[in-house]
């Protein structure tokens, strides 16, 4: 059954900061999870049934990360707002998961909303998770559509006993948890380059009927990666760029290689853009070679057969008096004359090579 997704216009006449879902319910029940680090005690990780046991004295860690599963729960993420003070337009924002990633800068947080790619998605699934990232002095929240894979790895960092996250502040894993956003990127780069490799082998040998259909498949995911990737290099820029209190010196330096790595993204997805032009244009030529050498063929063909038309019609018109009409070998010389004309013809064709 699919799952039904609410549309932008349910909020029509609302006022700004309604906290209303926009999209898909891709999990049925929301949850939440707490990583807590920075003290003696190491690495906890744990369910919070309740938002309010995150007040709780065990609870209670120098950094601390929430990540949320399910965006569709408007009390629940009205309960976190009103426990980290969170704007209600960042709210809204939270919940409507087709925005465009961007960064929102307030007085005691950075809000970092971006598109993903679930790495545990078949090869050809292009579809996207929206992840917003809220940046404090000692809290990160993350709000995820669904469970996936993105941050795992961050995860498995953290459970490792010497690993730099543990003994950096908040502002290292805000920048490890962005790094991890744009890297997901080269796994989908990857597989678009594979899957303009295998079109051009395609194209370049016997092009098959879908090949037109894949070419505009591929650019058409092309276009829609380069609207994710645009505005998250603007967003990178702007955190390496400016002066945030939200992070350190060293952490800057960290944010100036994401960036790189934004910029490596987009140019990588050009040469795949000009690659697909080019292939497009390929086909398309050799689409109409095939035609026009068809053309040539009919051409050649009825041009051939010109000659025999003309004497059958000649010596088909209604006269009583013609050369040849009563003779027992008339029609063998016609014959003769038409197909040596036609042979003529042939070999004059196959010398101009319009047969090869």
């Amino acid at each position: 059954m699919p799952r039904k997704k609410k549309l932008r216009s349910s909020k029509a006449g609302l006022p700004p900061g309604a906290l209303v879902h926009i999209g898909e319910v891709k999990t049925s029940l929301p949850s939440v999870t707490l990583t807590g680090y920075g003290d003696a005690n190491g690495v906890t990780e744990r369910e919070l049934p309740d938002i309010s046991m995150l007040d709780s004295e065990e609870n209670n860690f120098p950094v601390r990360w929430l990540n949320i599963y399910g965006l569709h729960d408007a009390a629940l993420l009205s309960a976190i707002g009103k426990r980290f003070d969170l704007h209600p337009l960042v709210l809204e924002d939270i919940l409507n998961t087709d925005q465009r990633p961007k960064i929102d800068a307030y007085a005691d947080y950075l809000y970092v909303v971006a598109q993903v790619y679930d790495p545990s998605r078949p090869r050809t699934d292009f579809a996207t998770d929206q992840i917003s990232i809220v940046i404090g002095h000692d809290f990160i929240l993350t709000f995820q559509e669904q469970k996936t894979g993105t941050f795992e790895p961050i995860r498995q960092r953290l459970r490792a006993e010497k690993n730099a996250i543990r003994k950096q502040g908040c502002d290292y894993l805000a920048y490890a948890l962005l790094d991890t956003l744009v890297d997901s990127y080269f796994r989908i780069i990857e597989r678009l380059s594979d899957q303009c490799d295998d079109l051009e082998e395609e194209i370049l040998g016997v092009p098959k009927r879908g090949a037109l259909q894949k070419a505009h498949a591929l650019k058409r995911q092309l276009s829609h990666l380069r609207r994710l990737i645009w505005p998250l290099q603007e967003v990178m820029s702007s955190l390496q760029r400016n002066q945030s209190e939200f992070f350190g010196n060293e952490t800057r330096l960290y944010l100036r290689d994401i960036y790189d790595h934004t910029v490596h993204l987009l140019e990588q997805l050009e040469d795949l853009r000009d690659l697909l032009s080019g292939l497009l244009d390929i086909y398309l030529n050799s689409v109409s070679n095939r035609v026009n050498m068809e053309v040539r063929a009919l051409t050649v063909v009825t041009t051939m057969f010109m000659p025999a038309a003309l004497v059958t019609g000649i010596f088909g018109m209604n006269f009583r008096s013609m050369p040849l009409l009563d003779s027992p070998t008339g029609f063998w010389l016609a014959l003769t004359a038409m197909a040596s004309v036609a042979l003529l013809m042939l070999a004059l064709f196959w010398r101009r090579r319009l047969l090869r």
